[in-house]
């Protein structure tokens, strides 16, 4: 039994605002015939209570240490259960791991503690501020309160422990779909039968083909490459892809006229049955399952992005909208065109030639990363020379470092965060025999960028529930603050340009890059918005409507930049499968990394310059409006980059 708070008869505290929500109002709404009478319900809150701001302070106290310690341990046994469906150096995953793939040991968490009462306690004392009101009152708050505040967000629903289990099991399948979803480039074939890449070339979808794209831009005859690759891209979004070709590289694959052969002998085409749109309406069937236990947020969409995010998602649409459709897109892409020296196919999106590597020859790169990391444990002797690279000083870039480690991953590679401060950051990074690639170094650099971050705002937090950041953009912005600094952090650095500020071609890359990945986001957004107004839905229907939505997306802000009606190619994203409603914190981290750099440009030393990272990354889990006001003075908005682009394109 809890220790009891003084007994008091007073409403519940709050955060020293008249117009915050009531605790009483709230643990009511969620009490049920199950958890006893309404007499029962006035004892407890009658006895637990708190009376002062030392009580509260010492229950809050009590609360963070016994959730820290749930939650890393549930965590941990994650992580372990995972290893063989996730890891390259784990045994070969076999039947029980696929199955405990799906296992969440955190799906009862809930129904246990409104059970043994601690979750009514928790709401009393600390309630539920809504997004709206975290964001006016929240300027006003110190550190405690907010700290206060966000302990008031655990317990805000009662979803039973077997539709979250349910949950996990479909985002799981989801998950090992998209692991496996490899294609064998030595395999393919022109019209004329040519093979254009080694026969042991494996790209994983999407991210190894369009990295893969990227990098033909450097290369003499890279178009009919990257033509490939855009036919390739189609057939999965249509499912026109056989299934005999899907981490097969048994078969000989004709894109263009869709034929596979073995043996030179022509073979029966079976087209891959639906399944990425099976795999997304697994994971729509189960938040349908959950939307009746959560009246506040009554559809995934709305917790996705209210309570998620923390950012409405038409305000995001209305963010992505003005960009996409600004008139500075058309400025940066005859910029684009003029390098190109012919029109625009749309496969540019992915233009890859501001960055400054574009005019390195990408061989080069793959030979000095191969060098440097043989394999992940050599990313990781690594790490704290990295971090002193970037501008901390020996004994920080140590102590980060030893939170986190570098293991193999089967997939693309991921950063998992710690929950708790008895655990690491876990950088996963997927390295060939062969060695780290170039294409490889640059995405575990992206990814170390996000477990500095979690190192940051877990390991450096003044309270526990404040640790980490206000949404998955805001690690997204911290990871491309490093990959784009990837090359300066090479050991003998090809880059020798100032590095305080931004160049002419970045805030170019900058921008492109917005406008790329927002008619993603806008295409993942509009779909889900489909499957909920259409919930009795087929696979099939849903690779239509898909379809529909990228091709209305592509007509209206990017046919008349990059041409060709009707393409489909925003679809592509394996983020749409295995990440429902992702997508969108990449260009929100986007806006979030521009306005970092520039406020970042201000400091003209790199010592200077990790010293403000980290106080910012210091920050933790305050709402992305009151973060980034904190951070840079001003909340997320795109007319820094539009403004920067005007002074470079108009005279």
């Amino acid at each position: 039994m809890l220790s009891a708070c003084t007994r008091t008869d007073q409403a519940p505290m709050q955060v020293n605002n008249p117009d915050a929500p009531c605790g009483m109002q709230q643990a009511q709404a969620l009490w049920t015939a199950t958890d006893g009478s309404q007499a029962d319900f006035e004892q407890l809150a009658q006895e637990y209570t708190c009376a002062t701001d030392s009580e509260r302070v010492v229950l809050y106290e009590s609360i963070g240490r016994i959730l820290e310690n749930c939650f890393q341990s549930a965590d941990m046994l994650t992580v372990e259960l995972l290893r063989p469906t996730q890891l390259t150096n784990a045994a070969e995953p076999q039947t029980p791991d696929w199955i405990m793939s799906g296992y969440s040991p955190l799906a009862h968490f809930s129904d246990d503690m409104f059970a043994n009462q601690l979750a009514f306690i928790t709401i009393l004392n600390f309630p539920h501020y809504t997004l709206d009101q975290k964001n006016r009152l929240g300027a006003d708050w110190n550190r405690q309160q907010w700290a206060f505040a966000r302990l008031g967000d655990v317990f805000t629903t009662r979803v039973p422990a077997a539709t979250k289990a349910r949950m996990a099991q479909a985002l799981a399948n989801a998950e090992n779909y998209i692991a496996d979803y490899n294609i064998y480039m030595g395999s393919l074939r022109t019209e004329d039968g040519r093979q254009l890449w080694p026969q042991d070339k494996v790209l994983l979808s999407h991210w190894n083909l369009r990295d893969e794209l990227k990098a033909q831009y450097a290369s003499e005859d890279g178009q009919e490459k990257q033509e490939m690759i855009y036919k390739v891209m189609q057939r999965i979004v249509n499912q026109t892809i056989p299934q005999a070709v899907i981490n097969n590289g048994e078969y000989l694959w004709h894109p263009y006229c869709n034929q596979i052969k073995i043996q030179e002998s022509q073979i029966t085409n079976n087209q891959e049955p639906y399944t990425r749109y099976e795999r997304i309406l697994e994971v729509a069937h189960a938040y349908f399952e959950e939307d009746p236990y959560c009246p506040t947020a009554p559809t995934g969409i709305i917790r996705n992005f209210e309570e998620g995010m923390e950012f409405p998602a038409a305000e995001l649409d209305s963010l992505f909208r003005a960009l996409v459709g600004s008139e500075q897109v058309k400025e940066v892409a005859d910029v684009i065109r003029a390098r190109l020296g012919r029109d625009l196919r749309p496969y540019d999106i992915w233009f890859d030639g501001f960055k400054a590597r574009a005019s390195m020859d990408e061989d080069a790169l793959t030979a000095t990363t191969r060098v440097l990391y043989p394999d992940a444990d050599a990313f990781e002797k690594d790490m704290p020379r990295l971090l002193q690279k970037m501008g901390f000083d020996a004994k920080e870039a140590q102590s980060i470092a030893s939170h986190i480690v570098v293991e193999p991953a089967r997939g693309s590679g991921h950063a998992w965060p710690s929950l708790g401060r008895k655990e690491e950051a876990r950088l996963r990074t997927r390295i060939p025999a062969s060695g780290m690639d170039y294409k490889g170094y640059n995405i575990a650099v992206h990814e170390f960028g996000h477990c500095v971050e979690q190192v940051l705002d877990m390991y450096e937090i003044d309270h526990y529930m404040l640790s980490g950041v206000p949404n998955t953009a805001y690690t997204e912005a911290s990871a491309f603050l490093w990959q784009h600094r990837d090359l300066q952090l090479l050991p003998q650095s090809p880059i020798t340009n100032d590095q305080s500020q931004m160049s002419q071609d970045e805030v170019f890359d900058q921008f492109w890059s917005m406008y790329e990945i927002m008619g993603v986001s806008l295409v993942d957004m509009q779909m889900w918005q489909w499957i909920y107004a259409h919930p009795k839905a087929t696979p099939k229907e849903l690779c239509e409507a898909t379809q529909q939505i990228a091709k209305e997306i592509w007509n209206r802000y990017y046919e008349p930049v990059l041409g060709e009606h009707d393409c489909i190619l925003l679809a592509v994203y394996s983020h749409m499968v295995n990440a429902p409603m992702y997508l969108p914190n990449y260009p929100l981290g986007h806006i979030v990394q521009y306005q970092l750099e520039e406020h970042l440009a201000q400091y003209k030393t790199q010592e200077e310059f990790a010293n403000e990272y980290a106080r910012i990354y210091r920050l933790g889990r305050l709402t992305p409006k009151q973060w980034m006001i904190q951070a840079v003075g001003e909340a997320p908005s795109i007319e820094p980059i539009l403004r920067a682009v005007d002074k470079l394109v108009k005279p």
